[in-house]
């Protein structure tokens, strides 16, 4: 079982990148006020993580974040007994150490866990604030500050993989999508390093790649893959030889569907 869980740069004195599209940050922050859960929807690495992080360090909270996966079980999620010499020992799990510390606990890709795992978000997700914990015979209250967030990207997902109306009904939802040009381009400079004029010409590519329709494609460029052309392009590769590493490369193992991807990367960045 992986886990990812990152105590925040919250309590660091500079705040992560990010820049607000809309109302988020303001939506986000009276949420966690009126101590309601919240939903991101959005595509992949559109910048849902990054404003977690952004409003953890606002709100001076620490955040855990957990990447959901298939085999993630609501003893990952909320604790276990394991072997400690000859003794057994109580562990708390992410989910837990969040409800009793007052952290923002971030699950990211939350369809990607079992159903029956995520049903034990339901009464920290209302009113109630509770995690029983079945096994130790209590049930904690959320200590102040505790905020619950998932995301999910709903274009990724099938049928078989949605969140249940009984979850999703718990929760302030917030829609995200990729920033404007001006916007990314300001976030592909600053991020990766480069100049902007660099940084233009990696965006003009990700947002054409956005605009194919039936590509072949299961995901877009996303603007976290353009940093990641930016950062290589400050290492001294040429734009093209970074675009076609971390963009084209990423984004598809079909010969003809990568063949396409690197006729683009051709005409938009030079050839």
């Amino acid at each position: 079982m992986i886990m990812d869980m990152r105590t925040p740069r919250a309590n660091s004195d500079t705040r992560p990148y990010y820049v607000a599209t809309g109302d988020e940050e303001k939506i986000f922050k009276a949420a966690f006020r009126q101590g309601l859960s919240i939903l991101l929807k959005g595509p992949t690495g559109c910048g849902k993580t990054r404003f977690v992080e952004a409003m953890a360090h606002d709100l001076g909270r620490p955040l855990i974040t957990v990447s959901c996966h298939d085999d993630l079980t609501t003893a990952d999620l909320v604790g276990r007994y394991l072997l400690n010499g000859n003794q057994t020992q109580w562990v708390d799990g992410p989910l837990t150490r969040a409800v009793r510390e007052g952290a923002i606990c971030y699950l990211d890709e939350i369809v990607e866990a079992r159903q029956d795992t995520t049903v034990v978000l339901h009464p920290l997700a209302d009113h109630r604030r509770q995690l029983p914990l079945e096994r130790l015979g209590v049930t904690l209250e959320a200590a102040p500050g505790f905020c619950l967030v998932v995301s999910y990207n709903p274009g990724y997902q099938s049928v078989l993989k949605d969140l249940k109306d009984s979850t999703r009904q718990r929760m302030v939802a917030l829609e995200f999508g990729f920033p404007s040009p001006q916007v990314e381009e300001g976030i592909v400079a600053t991020e990766a390093g480069i100049a902007p004029a660099q940084a233009e010409k990696l965006v003009r590519l990700g947002q054409a790649i956005r605009r194919l329709e039936n590509g072949g494609l299961r995901e877009v460029a996303s603007t976290r893959v353009l940093i990641a052309a930016g950062r290589l392009v400050a290492e001294g590769l040429t734009l093209t030889q970074a675009a076609r590493a971390a963009v084209a490369g990423p984004l598809s193992d079909d010969a003809r569907v990568s063949d396409g991807l690197n006729k683009m990367i051709d005409v938009y960045l030079g050839g």
